[in-house]
């Protein structure tokens, strides 16, 4: 067993944040050590289940328990207050749940903190490190498929919730490239996610760097895979290449196919998915560790490209009000983007 090297803190004691510490049983390595928690009767029982000390406030956690890495496991709305104490405070390595914005401000604040700290920030995208997954991208990438014509990425729930999770799966099918252009809609309003508000339903056509597109579609019109009465069983990447095509779900089937391949699977049930879930996990954990010690070797969910996903994001919400295509060199999003939205889709 390899010798214990790091030492890892939670800022939250949900569900979230029992699934980090689960997935630390594939990581000799390191040791989750302590939670930070306001709510005692939460962070008492978290702390007793995990075998950790438990504090009520995250600051002294942090400078008692010297972590290397934080996981910063709280609803968007304070996310940016957490990060900027974890980064004052020196932590080398955080990492954050998504989406890693609510709005305009919130993002405009991160993209500062992202400037000025030295702290290594990696956003919870875990499927990204999912096997199937893995070999659909490494599939396109080796170049065996051809050129990349289309991509595709969809998701039951809406924008802000897993929508941000399938505009990044599908973009790591080629390669992480920047967005260069949003031309998009929106309608209604999830108002009863009060965690990761935004339009129920977004329809977006995104141009990358390259000059390829991806149809991006979030919300209950969305196709249905697994159980058909859900939306969260539902998040489908794909890429359509000159020689063949990738395609992963995650609650249903991936399959490989170009010249001599023929590759085909599913997701394996929700044992497996359970299963699956906390192996990715690890590996987004062990590439943030790995992160600390080697500055050329950035998770593939560090901060900066989040936060460019997220611009994505508000640049649909800019194009769903003024019903025209927005450049994202260009776009400087206005403080007032989300009334003007929520006024778009019959909110306010």
């Amino acid at each position: 067993m390899s010798e214990t090297r790091y030492r890892v803190a939670l800022i939250g004691a949900g569900h979230r944040a029992g699934r980090h510490v689960l997935a630390y049983q594939h990581l000799p390595e390191a040791t989750v050590c302590a939670c930070a928690e306001p709510v005692e009767e939460r962070r008492d029982a978290f702390a007793a289940r995990h075998q950790i000390t438990g504090y009520a406030d995250a600051a002294e956690m942090i400078t008692r328990e010297q972590p290397d890495l934080v996981h910063v496991v709280t609803p968007p709305s304070v996310r940016v207050d957490v990060l900027t104490l974890v980064a004052e405070l020196g932590v080398p390595a955080a990492t954050v749940e998504k989406p890693v914005a609510e709005g305009v401000d919130d993002w405009r604040a991160l993209c500062a903190l992202a400037a000025r700290a030295r702290t290594k920030i990696g956003v919870c995208h875990q499927f990204r490190w999912q096997a199937d997954l893995a070999r659909c991208r490494d599939a396109v990438l080796s170049g065996e498929l051809g050129r990349v014509l289309y991509l595709e990425a969809t998701a039951g729930m809406n924008v802000t919730n897993q929508g941000t999770h399938a505009l990044h799966y599908g973009n790591s099918l080629h390669g992480d490239l920047p967005v260069s252009q949003v031309f998009g809609a929106a309608a209604g309003w999830e108002a009863e996610d009060l965690t990761h508000p935004g339009p129920e339903s977004t329809l977006g056509r995104l141009t990358f760097a390259d000059g390829t597109q991806m149809l991006w579609a979030t919300g209950p019109t969305t196709p249905r895979v697994g159980d058909p009465t859900t939306t969260w069983q539902h998040v489908r990447v794909a890429a359509y290449c000159e020689r063949g095509r990738v395609l992963w779900e995650e609650f249903g089937r991936w399959e490989i196919v170009g010249p001599g391949r023929d590759e085909r699977g599913d997701y394996g049930g929700m044992d497996t998915w359970l299963e699956r879930n906390l192996e990715a996990q690890a590996a987004f954990h062990r590439d943030m560790l790995t992160w600390i010690d080697h500055d050329d070797r950035p998770a593939g969910t560090h901060l900066e490209r989040s936060l460019h996903e997220w611009q994505a994001v508000l640049a649909l919400y800019a194009s769903a009000v003024e019903r025209r295509p927005v450049a994202m060199a260009e776009f400087d999003p206005p403080g007032d983007l989300m009334r003007r939205l929520a006024t778009a889709v019959g909110r306010a």
